[in-house]
């Protein structure tokens, strides 16, 4: 969920419609969904509701669009990993562990369950993609351990996305999140380090501890 915006000088150059989901991003993430009004964010970005208005009809459908725009965003740097000849099966498992983890980072639990508790229809809309986005990345992910021998060659790859589909939906859950007590990124990397113990072979569990290892001597992909 990280913003492609640095500065309010660099905002600046965006359109109306991305200055606007931009501030409104911020806000979400850093308030929730119920502090976020239209009122303060036209007043924030020096415009009448009005104008505010042309361009989104509702603070759901501005928040909507963020929502798809983050998605959009992650699945494009998921594709750019996946398709990057020079990284193997353990370099991209753990560029993709850095992009979600990334993003999850700026998901706290109080925003998701403000979210879920005010605007159930854009919580869902969250799942929605993550329902799109698991299968497709982590289908291919295994599909190329196996390929390398990283993965073990009995693992059924379609169980083992809707495995990983189902866990990690439980346990980014904010009822969840507030029970073990851990971020969403936490929780992320935890859950990571179970799933795949078990689907590793033994040269794909070697080759993941020295790159584990390494990540301490170099910077993370």
């Amino acid at each position: 969920m990280t913003s492609p915006v640095s500065s309010p000088a660099a905002s600046a150059v965006l359109s109306p419609s991305a200055r606007i989901r931009h501030a409104a991003r911020a806000r979400l993430l850093a308030s929730g969904y119920s502090a976020l009004t239209m009122d303060e964010l036209a007043h924030e970005l020096g415009m009448s509701k009005k104008t505010l208005y042309c361009h989104f009809r509702s603070k759901d459908e501005l928040i909507e669009a963020i929502i798809e725009e983050i998605g959009q965003a992650i699945r494009d740097r998921m594709d750019a990993v996946l398709t990057d000849p020079k990284l193997n099966f353990t370099q991209k498992l753990c560029a993709l562990v850095e992009v979600v983890g990334s993003n999850l980072a700026l998901a706290s639990p109080a925003m998701l369950h403000d979210l879920q508790r005010f605007a159930p229809q854009l919580y869902r809309k969250i799942d929605d993609l993550r329902q799109r986005n698991v299968p497709y990345v982590f289908g291919r992910l295994i599909r190329a351990g196996l390929a390398e021998g990283k993965v073990r060659p009995e693992i059924d790859p379609a169980f083992a996305v809707e495995f990983w589909l189902q866990a990690i939906r439980g346990l980014i859950h904010p009822d969840v999140l507030e029970r073990t007590e851990l971020t969403p990124r936490q929780t992320l990397e935890r859950a990571i380090h179970l799933f795949f113990d078990g689907l590793l072979s033994p040269a794909g569990r070697i080759d993941y501890d020295k790159h584990i290892a390494s990540r301490e001597k170099y910077p993370p992909l």
